[in-house]
């Protein structure tokens, strides 16, 4: 039943890095393409931007793809799940807002690289969630033996005692 489930993600691994690839190739393409028809788009600013968005796509790649034995093509390594979440689902969001700003960028004109400020403003406030989260965290510590009434908590010959 495990091999089963290991060829099952191996399988979607490769299917999802197939079409993160596919993509990234027609938005870069597309942005090329128009750049060198229009000359009004910057190769520099592209370059630069699309940097995160390519280390992105290089993780993925490197711990997501499954990998098979030259010999007798058997799975050894089914590779980390491309869907769980955390801070897998947060490279795949910064590889999505890199393609939608490249897109504007080619339709519209070098203006649109202006919508990257989305992604430091996202970093922000996930950032100050997981600041608040911590400090909810810390202060359920400091509470831990507490029920709520001021009383310490615990069975009842504890709490008489206590008293």
């Amino acid at each position: 039943m495990a091999q089963k489930a290991r060829k099952d993600r191996a399988k979607s691994n490769s299917t999802a890095l197939n079409n993160l690839h596919t993509g990234s190739l027609i938005v870069n393409v597309l942005f090329l393409v128009l750049h060198f028809i229009f000359r009004s788009r910057s190769l520099v600013l592209w370059f630069l931007l699309s940097i995160p968005s390519f280390v992105c796509q290089g993780f993925l790649e490197w711990s997501g793809r499954p990998s098979y034995d030259p010999t007798t093509h058997a799975l050894k390594k089914s590779g980390e799940d491309l869907g769980a979440q955390g801070l897998t689902e947060y490279m795949f969001d910064v590889i999505w807002v890199t393609w939608g700003v490249t897109i504007l960028v080619a339709l519209f004109g070098n203006w649109a690289w202006f919508l990257f400020t989305v992604v430091p403003v996202f970093g922000a406030y996930k950032a100050f969630g997981m600041a608040s989260a911590a400090k909810q965290m810390a202060a359920g510590i400091g509470g831990a033996g507490m029920d709520g009434t001021g009383a310490p908590a615990g069975n009842r010959k504890q709490r008489r005692g206590a008293a």
